[in-house]
């Protein structure tokens, strides 16, 4: 089975740490909705007859779309794919856009999960990272969403500079106390090219600490295991049956189709990519053209990207499958290589499954970047 992604490539104002792909300007978003069903039909042989199991609305920020608009994306993946009776479709939604009234009318729609962008219950934070909503607002959607939703994730950021671990752990339990049963939390990263980049650089906000961000990543994920949510990926915390569907496809290796500008999508041996630029999008889609760009995944691009999405998992890397499907060298080489971090313990290594300690955890993806396999083809 496979997984659709839809990128709506909008956002109401820019959050000053994001660079994600988006535009602040709507006016095209009306072409944009036809453009992304175009190529919805264009791609329908993509995945091979393989039957949907998830349908996820990322961006940019979904919930800009009307509901109609939403319902036409769906009617076209159900036109043109066979989707099983009960698959995860997730919205992925800003508080300011979930008043009352639309978070009614989604729980009437196809829409069954809401991935809720909260990254926190503090004006301070908020101000700081220039997000659309306020604190009231995102305490007044939770408190609906909770009565319409039973699949409900929100997003927290820890590491925000100035925060304190009390006030780290008072956005915890808010979270907590609107029991849902799915939390997203990320570290805040100054990446290139973004406001929060430039900021930094000028001294106006102090750069985030490692060692903070480290502090509260295990504060964060020690609550929560005691609440029982099962850390099952480096971001992502879930209470049993909650897991996130759509993104345990991608950790484990499940084939994917990425629909709008700058989505990515995998078959199992390519990977392509749509180009990062509405208006180029817009106008190869009005030619009907595919605006995308495709590789073949080398024997060592394939393993380099299994023990990336495998440390970061409960699920880890599994020595046998890296020997059955790459060969002994390769199994060879992840073994030798993990065994350093095996004695630091930072990484376990138990009926041939390596995966990451608590102590390793917060290192995962350079944990991963060490076992990288280079040069071999």
């Amino acid at each position: 089975m496979a997984g659709i992604y839809i990128h709506i490539p909008f956002c109401r104002q820019a959050c000053h740490y994001c660079d994600f792909h988006f535009s602040t300007s709507m006016k095209n978003r009306d072409e944009m909705v036809l453009a992304l069903a175009k190529e919805i039909v264009l791609r329908r042989e993509e995945l091979g007859g393989e039957v949907i199991e998830t349908i996820y609305f990322g961006g940019g920020t979904p919930s800009v779309l009307t509901n109609e608009q939403l319902q036409f994306l769906l009617d076209s993946v159900y036109a043109n794919h066979t989707v099983i009776s009960n698959p995860e479709i997730t919205l992925e939604a800003n508080p300011d856009d979930l008043s009352d009234n639309r978070i009614i009318e989604l729980s009437n729609s196809l829409v069954n999960r809401l991935s809720i962008g909260v990254q926190s219950f503090f004006e301070e934070d908020l101000n700081m990272m220039n997000r659309a909503h306020n604190a009231t607002q995102a305490a007044a959607c939770l408190t609906e969403a909770v009565k319409n939703f039973d699949n409900i994730t929100l997003d927290l950021i820890y590491g925000i500079p100035g925060m304190s671990n009390e006030r780290w752990m008072q956005n915890v339990e808010q979270a907590l106390a609107f029991g849902v049963p799915h939390i997203s939390s990320y570290a805040l990263t100054v990446e290139p090219k973004t406001a929060l980049h430039t900021l930094v650089k000028k001294g106006i906000i102090a750069a985030p600490s490692d060692a903070v961000a480290h502090e509260q990543f295990l504060l964060l994920a020690d609550r929560l295991m005691q609440e029982g949510f099962v850390h099952y990926e480096l971001s992502n915390f879930g209470k049993p049956g909650y897991f996130s569907r759509n993104n345990t496809a991608y950790w484990l290796g499940k084939k994917y189709l990425g629909i709008g500008p700058s989505a990515h999508s995998y078959n199992g041996t390519h990977r392509s990519w749509n180009v990062a630029n509405n208006s180029l999008y817009l106008k190869s889609l009005q030619e009907n053209k595919l605006p995308l760009e495709t590789e073949e995944l080398t024997v060592t691009d394939r393993y380099n990207e299994y023990v990336m999405t495998g440390l970061r998992t409960i699920w880890g890397v599994d020595a046998k499958r890296v020997q059955a499907e790459f060969g002994y060298k390769f199994s060879d080489y992840l073994l030798k290589e993990a065994t350093p971090f095996v004695q630091q313990g930072l990484l376990s290594f138990e009926n041939n499954i390596l995966t990451t300690t608590r102590a390793g955890k917060f290192l995962a993806d350079g944990l991963a970047s060490d076992l990288f396999f280079v040069n071999l083809k």
